[in-house]
């Protein structure tokens, strides 16, 4: 499998009997800093777990499947350099990135370009800005998961709500919807500028506030780790509760950076209560391709392949087939059954719904988690 970082010359793709040339997908991801580097890397290990498991099973009529690998490091425009080129190399199809706003110029330029493209992880709602028959998304759109978590804040009686933010259109549609879910119960959200704060100044305007709950709409790990450990640390802030609805305790390294401070912190995670057999199966694969416990952004990834390969096998190569066969997909992932409907707001073809949890990290044991909600 090619996923190094420049493909081989160019080749126009065309359509044949097998002949032992590899049907393409592109793959995004972000590998390198500013992206979420680990989650990137849990995404990608998902999406070549697939790909190896496909061409296990004879790949695609005959043919094997294999990635090119582009690395968008949470960079737009880089991202979108990264589908004009794939598209010219030929590939039948795109898959993956982690970031919302990046998925977002990803699945503008392939709309523009023709080139059919499976999401695998970026929620923001609106991800193209018109609607299109060439996008498809397997994560949750963020107006469904968060209500999820507003919802889980409310039960567990925190309605004064601070949000440490960093400007971004997708930090600032998570507040909304925070705002707009809390508001029918008289909560409140007040926004606090983790750009503009240090840590302890931060604390200093959340102690004055008197917000039960501090949520942490900003990157990983900084200024998340510095943050938490600054609350952590700030006896008047003691019974303050401090959440991540976007997910940075899911992954190992927040374990390793924060150990028992990084622990108790409710995040949106997208796992069923119980995998079933695939699932499974898929996570012990991941576990040791990864060397470490495989976060949901890994079964993300492989059940975009899994997708795309069912595509390819009843549909063939051709963008404009594959484009127009979203409707008719019909797999089972290894988070339960996959189909696709038009859901109202995002303009693409969604998984309406891959399970939903509100989890953390077991104060009694970091390594653990503990499901709080599903939805």
């Amino acid at each position: 499998m090619n996923t190094s970082a420049q493909p081989a010359t160019p080749t126009a793709y065309k359509e044949g009997p097998p002949d032992g040339r590899p049907v393409l997908i592109g793959a995004l991801a972000p590998l390198a800093p500013p992206g979420w580097a680990e989650a990137g890397r849990h995404l990608l290990a998902g999406l070549e777990l697939a790909v190896a498991d496909v061409n296990a099973a004879g790949g695609i009529a005959g043919r094997p499947l294999e990635l090119v690998v582009r690395d968008t490091a949470a960079d737009p425009g880089r991202a979108e350099a990264a589908v004009t080129e794939l598209a010219e190399l030929g590939v039948a199809a795109l898959a993956g990135e982690y970031h919302s706003v990046v998925a977002r110029a990803a699945a503008a330029r392939a709309d523009a370009l023709g080139l059919p493209f499976l999401c695998s992880s970026a929620v923001l709602d609106a991800l193209t800005d018109r609607p299109t028959e060439l996008v498809a998304r397997l994560a949750p759109a963020q107006s469904h998961g968060w209500r999820t978590y507003a919802d889980h804040l409310l039960g567990a009686g925190h309605s004064r709500i601070a949000v440490a933010t960093q400007p971004s259109v997708y930090w600032a549609t998570g507040t909304g919807l925070l705002r707009e879910r809390l508001a029918p119960q008289g909560g409140t959200v007040t926004e606090l500028d983790a750009t503009a704060l240090a840590p302890a100044e931060l604390c200093d305007a959340l102690a004055e506030d008197g917000a039960t709950a501090l949520l942490l709409l900003v990157g990983h790990p900084d200024p998340a780790v510095p943050l938490v450990r600054a609350v952590r640390a700030d006896e008047r802030l003691a019974d303050v509760l401090i959440g991540a609805p976007a997910g940075q305790p899911e992954l190992p390294e927040w374990e390793r950076l924060l150990g028992a401070d990084g622990a108790g912190i409710p995040f949106l995670r997208y796992l069923p209560e119980r995998l079933g057999p695939l699932g499974e199966r898929v996570g012990t694969d991941l576990r040791e391709r990864l060397g470490q416990e495989p976060s949901f952004v890994g079964h993300e990834g492989y059940d975009t392949i899994t997708v795309l390969a069912g595509l390819l096998r009843a549909h063939g190569t051709d963008r404009a087939r594959i484009a127009a066969s979203w409707p008719d997909v019909e797999v089972e992932g290894t988070r339960g059954p996959i189909r696709f409907s038009r859901v109202p707001g995002t303009g693409v073809w969604q998984w309406a719904w891959p399970p939903v949890q509100v989890a953390d990290r077991d104060p009694a044991a970091p390594d653990r988690f503990r499901v709080l909600r599903t939805g």
